[in-house]
């Protein structure tokens, strides 16, 4: 059990801050790239393209799996739709009166942006590893897609609600933590996929907030109103993230 303690132990840490009363729509602000902020991801997506060679590394993915197989005997599947949670509760709470940093407009944008650079980043490492997955179902294990999701969704609630009560954040980040632990529970992942996908996950929406102003500015311009609808489908085989947008 001690393995598995020390992959329950690879959370991202977060500050506490006292809780504040929002009730307005903010404006978009320019976000500064703080390069320190980078550090984290940075370092879990070199640990899990380390890991793909290094053989200490790749002992690390078999005797955690083996720890899991040993003490976990059923599949709890709930990560299919755990994945989608912290980004669907934006607009949950936006829907419930309670707003965030940003409009519906820009919200939107960031996360649209944000989807786009993770589902690209991570369906072109899975063809360019090709590693099997736990399962053995298929070569296209890392990184974790799911884990990618649910990461990205934590870091994107938690800059439209830090301002409001740094709990929404924290909340975002136990989800996705969980949705990454059950990928492995569910023999879908090794540790290296889902500690890459958390890094991925992170990175693309602090990037995604901070070219924002850009890409409203290029390809919004003109658009002073915007309407649609983001939702998780699911096609059969696989789930995936569903943007739909009118101006």
């Amino acid at each position: 059990m001690k393995k598995l303690l020390i992959t329950l132990l690879f959370v991202p840490l977060i500050s506490f801050g006292q809780n504040k009363k929002n009730d307005t729509i903010h404006k978009t602000q320019n976000i500064k790239l703080n390069y320190k902020s980078l550090i984290i991801p940075s370092a879990l997506i070199g640990y899990g393209i380390i890991g793909i060679d290094n053989d200490a590394l790749k002992l690390f993915n078999y005797e955690i799996q083996d720890e899991l197989k040993e003490h976990i005997d059923n599949k709890f599947k709930i990560d299919d739709v755990s994945q989608f949670v912290p980004f669907l509760s934006v607009y949950g709470l936006n829907a419930l009166g309670i707003k965030g940093k940003n409009n519906f407009k820009d919200r939107t944008i960031i996360l649209g942006t944000a989807s786009l650079i993770m589902g690209s980043t991570v369906a072109g490492m899975k063809k360019l590893t090709a590693i099997e997955r736990p399962d053995g179902s298929d070569k296209f294990s890392f990184p974790s897609g799911g884990t990618a999701t649910a990461f990205m969704g934590a870091e994107f609630l938690f800059q439209e609600y830090k301002d409001v009560s740094i709990w929404y954040g924290i909340s975002g980040y136990l989800v996705a933590t969980g949705t990454g632990f059950l990928r492995m529970y569910n023999n879908r992942h090794w540790f290296t996929d889902v500690v890459t996908g958390a890094g991925i996950g992170i990175l693309s929406t602090k990037i995604a907030y901070w070219i924002h102003p850009l890409v409203k500015k290029t390809l919004f311009k003109d658009k002073k109103e915007i309407s649609g609808l983001v939702m998780p489908f699911y096609n059969g085989k696989e789930y995936g993230l569903g943007l739909s947008m009118s101006f």
